[in-house]
């Protein structure tokens, strides 16, 4: 990949397809632009059909049954930057992810399976500009039996 690329033709080389960007399920807005900030909302593993990925880590799908889910998490996310900004090379940096496991209380390896969405923002963005800080937490459940939800944060232009 070219450094010169931009992050759409990252994505097609990467062999990625943005789904439809998510509308909200709920009284909340997928992404609050603010200054130089852009926040997004909780998104699930939304597939471009339409449907989410559901289920447990470490009961009904493994770890990377969940870090695929990630990755498609994160696909969703950049569709709703696409959508709300036009052009992801406003994207100045990624400054933080949230990662929410649905997991089984026996999974510990929260991190691998955000690594799915983590490692597509680096390929997207670049080493520097797409890795910002993290958190990868476990939970009980999850809305609709997602099996990751993901909130982040970005700088842009």
């Amino acid at each position: 990949m070219s450094n010169s690329s931009t992050p759409e033709a990252r994505l097609a080389e990467l062999g990625h397809e943005l789904p439809p960007a998510p509308k909200p399920q709920g009284v909340y807005r997928p992404l609050v632009i603010t200054g130089s900030m852009a926040y997004a909302s909780g998104h699930g593993p939304l597939r471009s059909d339409g449907t989410l990925i559901s289920g447990k880590v470490g009961v009904d799908t493994d770890q990377q049954g969940g870090y695929d889910a990630a990755r498609q998490t994160g696909l969703a996310i950049l569709a709703t930057l696409k959508s709300e900004l036009g052009d992801l090379s406003r994207v100045k940096r990624v400054i933080k992810l949230l990662g929410m496991v649905n997991a089984d209380p026996s999974f510990g390896q929260h991190p691998a399976v955000i690594n799915g969405c983590s490692e597509l923002f680096a390929q997207v963005f670049g080493a520097e500009r797409g890795v910002g800080a993290r958190s990868a937490v476990g939970m009980g459940s999850l809305p609709g039996n997602i099996t990751v939800e993901i909130e982040a944060i970005f700088e842009i232009e």
